[in-house]
């Protein structure tokens, strides 16, 4: 498997006191993913240059990759996954063929992944 790192959109930045949008992946999975003082993330503050986990939420379809995180095992399409580390973002990302839509918090690298 081929992993190329992309650039993110020049306007995105750290999430200070606003949501990102809706991570969109080549193969129609999505997700949530935030990090701030608002979110389960570390560290646990607006605007940190980097974070090593983040908050996912509402992934479109069940992901096994995040299940173990999830606060509601019983309904993984409809519930928050705290302290994600970021490299399992990394996994989830490239597993559905990498990101083609929204945004990422600080630190974890857009990626596009090709077979």
């Amino acid at each position: 498997m081929k992993v190329q790192q992309i650039n993110p959109d020049p306007e995105h930045g750290p999430p200070a006191y606003r949501l990102n949008q809706r991570v969109e992946c080549a193969d129609g999975f999505s997700m949530s993913v935030q990090a701030s003082s608002y979110n389960y993330s570390h560290p646990r503050r607006d605007r940190a240059p980097s974070y090593s986990q983040v908050e996912v939420g509402m992934p479109n379809s069940p992901e096994p990759l995040l299940a173990q995180y999830a606060e509601d095992s019983l309904d993984l399409t409809n519930t928050v996954y705290p302290y994600v580390p970021r490299q399992v973002i990394v996994d989830v990302i490239c597993k559905h063929g990498g990101i083609i839509g929204g945004q990422l918090p600080a630190g974890i690298p857009y990626l596009r992944c090709n077979d």
